[in-house]
């Protein structure tokens, strides 16, 4: 049971659960084709819904996952692997409220899948990506794109030296299946980082370069960034002030575990709009 199904990781995992032989049915809260289940999560009824079921994939936001553990568990549930961010990390001193509302939201839902799974000799899995993309579906790259196709140019708070390690939702789907197949994956926690690591701008560049534009990008002075992000909004939904001071971090992390437990192999930051 792939749980948020069309969500933007969770819509790959689907296709590629059925081509390696496995029965698979996608849950989530709009109807959709092939074997789906219609439901909310927090619904009271929810095993009701549920058909039998032994392995779960979570792909919908962490912090709905733990109401539902309960009727995963009387359907039949024996192993789990659902999907948290490395945002659990970056944004827990962000100066932006809602983000470190995130942080902790993550954090909460992690332990309580951690304590619900242990006391029910559940196995799980969780696997905190790092900026995910999927070429015109995520809010990430895509917006970028998005942006560039508006106005032509891509500003940036200062000079964006801050490391990335953009993956696709793609790559992100093999790694649930490839760690629900594991045992040694069971009960421990992964960061997944994309195949390669580069600056904020070169990333951006890679985004003109997707779009089959010469890339040009302007460097904008943080106080002004803070400013030009305010008159832009209607732009750029959900942009915060904070993206741009973050442009300047390093937001790295280190996926050898998982390569060593289940063969992770990201692909390389190419994307083609």
């Amino acid at each position: 049971m792939v749980l948020g199904a069309s969500s933007l990781v969770g819509r790959y995992v689907l296709p590629q659960a059925a081509d390696r032989g496995l029965s698979v049915r996608g849950l989530g809260r709009k109807a959709a084709t092939g074997d789906w289940v219609m439901a909310d999560l927090a619904a009271p009824n929810l095993q009701d819904q549920l058909p039998d079921l032994s392995v779960v994939i979570c792909a919908a936001s962490l912090w709905v996952l733990p109401q539902a553990l309960e009727a995963l568990a009387a359907r039949g549930m024996t192993r789990l692997v659902a999907f948290s961010s490395t945002s659990r990390f970056t944004k827990t001193a962000s100066n932006h409220a809602g983000e470190r509302a995130v942080a902790e939201r993550l954090r909460v839902a992690e332990e309580a899948v951690i304590e619900f799974c242990e006391a029910r000799n559940i196995g799980w899995t969780l696997l905190r990506p790092t900026l995910i993309y999927a070429e015109g579906q995520d809010q990430n790259i895509s917006r970028l794109a998005g942006l560039i196709r508006k106005i032509g140019v891509l500003p940036i708070a200062g000079q964006g030296l801050g490391r990335r390690q953009p993956v696709h939702g793609q790559d992100l789907a093999r790694a649930a299946l490839d760690a629900a197949a594991s045992p040694a994956a069971i009960n421990r926690a992964y960061d997944l980082p994309g195949g390669e690591t580069l600056t904020y701008r070169a990333m951006a560049e890679r985004v003109f370069t997707g779009l089959g534009r010469k890339p040009l990008i302007l460097s904008v002075p943080l106080p002004l960034w803070r400013l030009g992000l305010s008159l832009a909004a209607p732009l750029l939904p959900g942009a915060t002030a904070a993206m741009g001071e973050r442009m300047a971090e390093d937001l790295v992390f280190d996926g050898t575990a998982a390569v060593r437990d289940f063969g992770w192999s990201p692909r390389d930051f190419h994307p083609q709009f």
